[in-house]
Order: structure tokens, then sequence, then C-alpha cells
């Protein structure tokens, strides 16, 4: 079994997301859960929202493996992924995401075999294999479009996870549109609402540990997200 780096609880949040997440939490409680509500109305929105015209490449967000394949979400999001490029959305795919869980393969590398045991020709394939999260995807996401001079990409997710991608693009100058995999959605209904009131969650700890941040002036949390 492979070292993970970095497994530690702590250290996967990164420095001051503890104490924004701790923040996050006291708002919701003495807001009586309304700061939750309010994001899960842009969670609902956002779950609806596709802009998939043309872009410089078609990210597709990794997903935890399962048995060191990819899992039922991840591979939908993989076949919406290469359904655009058919329809030339974009000259390439590139597929986010590092070693995670128990894997002994990172979720990226797994994506691109799953690609080509389908026929997807090797050369329109691209890997970002270094992250844990969405954070960390889209961070590197964004260092590879300047260093190839890219404008923007076209994100592959399941639809309840936009309105958090959204948040963290433009916290990060990235330039996305969006074209949600449908089939990737929770099956059942209690957990597509459960999902819902996670990423609405993460939402909030997000925007709170922002503005968090911004007043005590964290710039250590702040160059994470921005």
């Amino acid at each position: 079994m492979p070292r993970h780096v970095n497994d530690r609880w702590s250290d996967f949040l990164g420095p001051g997301a503890l104490s924004s997440f701790l923040v996050a939490t006291g708002v919701a409680t003495l807001g009586l859960g309304l700061p939750i509500l309010h994001r899960l109305r842009r969670v609902l929105r956002d779950a609806r929202r596709i802009d998939d015209g043309t872009a410089d490449a078609i990210l597709v967000l990794g997903r935890v493996l399962e048995e060191d394949r990819p899992s039922r979400v991840f591979s939908a999001r993989l076949d919406h992924g290469a359904d655009l490029w058919r329809r030339a959305r974009a000259p390439r795919i590139l597929i986010t995401g590092g070693l995670t869980g128990q894997a002994t393969r990172t979720e990226a590398a797994a994506g691109r075999n799953y690609l080509e045991e389908q026929g997807f020709p090797e050369e329109a394939i691209w890997l970002e294999d270094r992250s844990r999260h969405t954070l960390e995807n889209l961070s590197h996401v964004r260092d590879t479009l300047r260093e190839e001079d890219w404008d923007r990409v076209l994100v592959v997710s399941d639809p309840l996870h936009q309105a958090r991608i959204g948040a963290l693009a433009r916290g990060l100058n990235l330039e996305c549109r969006f074209s949600p995999a449908r089939e990737a959605a929770p099956e059942s209904r209690i957990r597509w609402w459960l999902r819902a009131l996670r990423e609405a969650s993460l939402l909030h700890w997000y925007h709170t540990g922002v503005l968090y941040s911004r007043l005590i002036g964290n710039e250590t949390y702040l160059s994470r997200v921005r």
C-alpha cells in the first residue's frame, strides 16, 4: 500500500481551515440553520445550470475510486466528458484527482484508463494527479491554464456540485463553463437531498471562512482560496 501524503485531517484541511469551520458551525447554529438554507437555494439553482459552450479543455473532476476503479458517479462524469469531446466542445479532456482513500493509483490515472478502454484517443487526455479535493483540483487546473495559455475550461461534475465549484472558481479567478453529468446525481431521493444539504454546508463554510479570514487578516488561509 503506497504512503498517502498528508492523511491527517488537519493537514487535509490546510492552515486556518479548522478555525473557519468552527466559526461557520457557530454561525449556522446561532442562525437556526437559516444560513445553510440560504446556501441550499444556491445549490438547487446552480444544479440546473448548463453553459456548455466551447472551451480549451473539458475538465472532468475526479472522485474517490472503488477497488481502484471509477465509481458509478465518476464513470458518469467521464462518459459525459467524452460525449462533450465528441461534440467538439473542446479539443482535450483534463481529468483531475490524486491518490485518495485506499486506492493504489490516482483518480486521474483511473479515469484515463477508463476512457482508453472505450477507445478514447490517448493524445486527447490530460491529467492533473496531485489534488485531493475540489479546491486543489481547481487550483492546480488554474496553474495548467496559465502554463498552456488557455482561457477557460468546461467543467463536468454532478449537478449538486456545481454551486461549490462555481464559488471556488470565482475566488481563484478561473473562467469556467458548466455541463453537469445528470447520470452522476444520487439515485435515491433521500441521498439526493442529503447530498444537497452537504453541498450547502460546504458552501456556507467556504463563504464564512473567506469573510472571517478577511476580517482577521489571515492571509495564509486566503492564499489557498484566491
